[in-house]
């Protein structure tokens, strides 16, 4: 006994310090986690602020430089012939050259359209702009308005600028257009320049993919951040085919605006909407090329409307989702110390829990005989007593039968019909309900008719020659099927009272299809013409009801392509009727 109280509390003891480790590596796992996931939401919210300063800051920088455009379009405007037909391409070129602009393009308006009718840029005369949207609005609001009114771009007096893009003409170059026009001449002027020599420079010294650089080499554990639109991610860049048969992307499309985006996982679509959608930022832990990572994605409001972040329609975008990916490496070093510390302890523990159920099942063995001789006791009592059962069922049937003997030899005819029909009700009923012939269905026709008993419902059942039931029709499909329109049936019954619940069902085997006529009363039931009975979701029912029933029956009929009516012909009774070859 001393010895068995002692290796109980060995026991005990390796439960507890396993018990205890376990919690104390989930609690540090959780800690550490949490402390994680708290540093990266930090780091998440200042590299957001970051970006919003940077990119304001670029949104400005765009708008001197669309003032820099406009006023190379004033000052061309001087130098030119207020006719376009009288400036010539060599004069433009010259001209371009002066202000330091890439080229400068002029525009006229045809009878049904906006051309590009001269330019310095030999490739640019001859291009329609009824596909370019929305600058074909702007420059059909500056010639008709002399001004811009799109909530897009950058409007001036007499001038609107749209943000740096991929060029129809030249696929291959990035440029921000000015487009200039007062009314003193008969064509809009269109001086332009590149992004390599304007705003390259200032991305690279102050621009949000410098600042990305900068903080992921400040914080070694993350491993990347990117720029997500929500609206096109993760499409790629939004194409389109331009006049000459050339693919242009839209970098104001793009799916990552800035940073990069390789470490990519299943789930990240879904992320993304959820963060957009919902405004809140979503946590993903992930393994991805063999690495643990935890992703965060946040969403950051976009001010202002903005030129350069569009979705696929071309409207800015109101948010864009900031993602940040953090190394698990460190956290699962420091669990990983510990897992092998928690496991040499559970292991002790472990053996001397197998000592412990050696002892448990050794008296557990003792004692299985005592138990095995109590549950052969009771197996007999049981036997005896269904034996008992069985003899007093016969001594009962002899009664019956005595019984029955006695009315006769009385003369007592029509007590003894009574009696007999009493006898060989519940009897005949069975055997009718026995000869359907398909199992399924005399156990779902026996529980209807049970449950129609409850109810007081007078349901009634023919099934004649179904001997082929079984070559064309599952019996689960079928046992749904009348089940479902039983179901119905004793729904509508039940609003009336016990004389109007009539209920019937008729079966039988037809030349090359099987019939089903199931009939029930209904006071309400011209109301039924013309109405969406096997429509999912519709009910002629009062109250909460799913509207299924019947949608799930005439899906069974037409996956056995067979047929199903209603047919109102007798007074306040619905029938329906189904038919399903075989």
């Amino acid at each position: 006994m001393r010895r068995n109280v002692w290796l109980l509390i060995i026991v005990l003891i390796a439960v507890l310090l396993g018990v205890n480790n376990t919690v104390y590596y989930f609690t540090t796992k959780k800690s550490l986690e949490d402390g994680l996931r708290h540093e990266l939401d930090s780091v998440a919210k200042q590299v957001a602020l970051s970006i919003e300063s940077s990119r304001n800051g670029a949104e400005i920088y765009q708008d001197e430089i669309g003032r820099e455009l406009r006023a190379a379009s004033i000052a061309a405007q001087y130098a030119l012939d207020s006719d376009v037909e009288k400036v010539t391409n060599d004069q433009l070129s010259e001209l371009a050259k002066k202000l330091d602009m890439v080229d400068i393009t002029l525009l006229k308006r045809t009878a049904d359209n906006i051309v590009l009718y001269k330019s310095s840029d030999p490739k640019e005369p001859g291009y329609e702009t009824d596909n370019w949207d929305p600058w074909y609005k702007a420059f059909n609001q500056l010639f008709d308005d002399k001004n811009v009114s799109i909530d897009w771009g950058q409007r001036l007096p007499n001038f609107w600028t749209g943000p740096f893009e991929f060029s129809s003409t030249s696929t291959d170059k990035i440029q921000k257009w000015g487009y200039y026009h007062d009314g003193s001449t008969n064509y809009i002027i269109d001086p332009y320049i590149s992004y390599k020599s304007r705003q390259l420079a200032y991305d690279n010294v102050t621009g949000v993919s410098h600042l990305i650089g900068e903080t992921l080499e400040a914080n070694q554990w993350l491993k990347e951040i990117a720029v997500l639109n929500p609206e096109t991610f993760p499409g790629g860049r939004p194409q389109t085919i331009s006049e000459n048969g050339e693919l242009v992307s839209h970098m104001t499309q793009d799916s990552i605006i800035e940073g990069s985006y390789t470490l990519k996982h299943h789930t990240d679509t879904a992320n993304v909407k959820l963060a957009n959608e919902s405004g809140t930022k979503i946590y993903q832990d992930a393994v991805i090329g063999g690495r643990h990572v935890i992703k965060l994605f946040i969403p950051v409001e976009v001010s202002t409307k903005v030129a350069s972040m569009l979705d696929g329609s071309g409207k800015p975008i109101p948010r864009y989702v900031l993602s940040l990916v953090a190394d698990y490496g460190a956290i699962q070093q420091t669990l990983d110390k510990q897992l092998v510390n928690i496991g040499l302890i559970i292991g002790i523990a472990t053996l001397l829990s197998l000592i412990f159920l050696y002892w448990v099942v050794m008296a557990y063995r003792k004692s299985q005989d005592k138990l095995v001789r109590r549950t052969q006791e009771t197996y007999l009592d049981e036997i005896n007593s269904m034996f008992q059962s069985i003899r007093s069922q016969r001594h009962d049937f002899v009664n019956h039968v005595q019984t029955m003997q006695s009315l006769a030899e009385l003369g007592k005819t029509e007590e003894l019909k009574t009696y007999a029909a009493e006898l060989t009700g519940e009897i005949r009923t069975m055997n009718e309900i026995i000869s359907i012939g398909n199992p399924a269905i005399a156990a779902l026709i026996r529980s209807k008719s049970l449950q129609a008993e409850m109810l007081k419902v007078d349901f009634a059942s023919v099934f004649t020659d179904m001997n082929k039931l079984e070559l064309g029709i599952k019996s689960l499909d079928m046992t749904r099927l009348l089940g479902n329109l039983i179901d119905n049936a004793f729904d509508e019954v039940m609003t009336y009272g016990e004389d109007l619940r009539q209920v019937s069902i008729e079966a039988s085997q037809k030349d090359g299809y099987f019939q089903f006529m199931i009939s029930n009363t209904c006071l309400r039931a011209e109301e039924l013409r013309n109405k969406p009975l096997f429509q999912a979701g519709y009910s002629s029912k009062v109250g909460n009801h799913s509207g299924l029933g019947l949608h799930i029956v005439k899906s069974i009929v037409d996956k056995y392509k067979g047929v199903i009516s209603l047919v109102l012909d007798e007074p306040n009774t619905v029938t329906f009727i189904i038919k399903i070859p075989y």
